[in-house]
């Protein structure tokens, strides 16, 4: 049971502190909503993750060429990503009304993690392997790495928000407008990604 923590440690924080739509959006929900909407972003794995699971296991015992479903979904999580990097890049004022942003932001966080790829080839290659091997050593095995995977893989998403809530305190007019805009650049660049893996997963077939 110890050996599936430890995995599930590593591959909890490799995953959380890794660059990718998720955390960016996190990021920016943050400072443009506060800290509850950046948490909110973060917690998405855990509306996600189980219909995504299922999914993977199924493409592993009936689909064996699953490239054309995966590039699928990564034309469909780079048009939303672009789409929202395209909102931040056009802001133009500072809006810190926060009230009705926080359901919004889950709802985005959601849609993010659905039709990003990154989630699903994680499962269809480590994550079910690992569970598979975890099974066989028993229940409490399964749920050692899966709590220890998402304790990691959630905080760490959630010490984003913090830091992004502590400094949004300190950002204000032309400055929170600019980090807005920066953080737009990098969806549309992690939108970009997308668009070449899913090319990339269309030609493998």
């Amino acid at each position: 049971m110890l050996h599936f923590c430890v995995i599930g440690v590593g591959l909890g924080l490799s995953a959380g502190f890794a660059p990718g739509p998720l955390t960016a959006l996190v990021i920016s929900e943050t400072l443009h909503h506060g800290l509850g909407a950046g948490v909110k972003v973060a917690l998405a794995p855990f509306a996600t993750d189980l219909p995504i699971i299922l999914f993977c296991l199924a493409i592993l015992t009936q689909l064996p060429e699953s490239g054309p479903v995966l590039a699928a979904i990564s034309f469909c999580g780079a048009v939303f990503i672009a789409r929202m990097g395209l909102l931040n890049l056009r802001l133009k004022a500072v809006d810190l009304e926060l009230e009705t942003a926080t359901e919004r932001s889950f709802r985005r966080g959601v849609i993010t993690n659905f039709l990003s790829p990154h989630p699903y080839i994680f499962w269809l290659t480590v994550g079910l392997p690992i569970m598979a091997g975890a099974t066989r050593r028993g229940f409490l095995s399964v749920a050692a790495f899966l709590f220890c995977f998402y304790l990691l893989l959630v905080g760490s998403k959630i010490l984003f928000a913090l830091l992004a809530a502590k400094s949004r305190r300190v950002l204000s007019g032309r400055i929170y407008i600019l980090i807005m805009r920066l953080l737009g650049i990098l969806l549309i660049g992690f939108a970009a990604a997308l668009l070449a893996e899913g090319i990339r997963l269309l030609l493998r077939g």
